[in-house]
């Protein structure tokens, strides 16, 4: 019974180890007044890059328009997932292979 408990006690602070660090690998950024740029990248194959424009500038329909991507590894395939998307006014509109996509009307 001692023994028991000792390997599950073990196996339980073998499986809570930390996991290594991830670190930043590419940290770009621009920002103006009209419009930012920015990339991030880490070491675990994760990046994110957006770019952002104002349109219709000084008027009441003034808006920002977002475009980006963002892509991560599944720690547990290794598969890797891409997200593109555009955010305007008419909303956030993400695209990638393993999303589901509506039924057409």
């Amino acid at each position: 019974m001692k023994f028991l408990i000792v390997f599950v006690a073990l196996f339980a602070i073998a499986l809570a180890a930390p996991r290594p660090e991830v670190e930043i690998v590419r940290n770009d950024s621009d920002v103006g007044p009209e419009s930012y740029n920015y990339a991030v990248a880490t070491s675990d194959g994760t990046e994110h890059n957006e770019s952002g424009q104002l349109k219709n500038i000084g008027s009441e329909d003034e808006a920002i328009v977002v475009r980006g991507s963002y892509t991560w590894v599944d720690e547990e395939t290794g598969q890797q997932f891409t997200v593109t998307y555009v955010a305007d006014e008419n909303g956030f509109q993400p695209q990638g292979a393993h999303l589901p996509v509506a039924p057409v009307a």
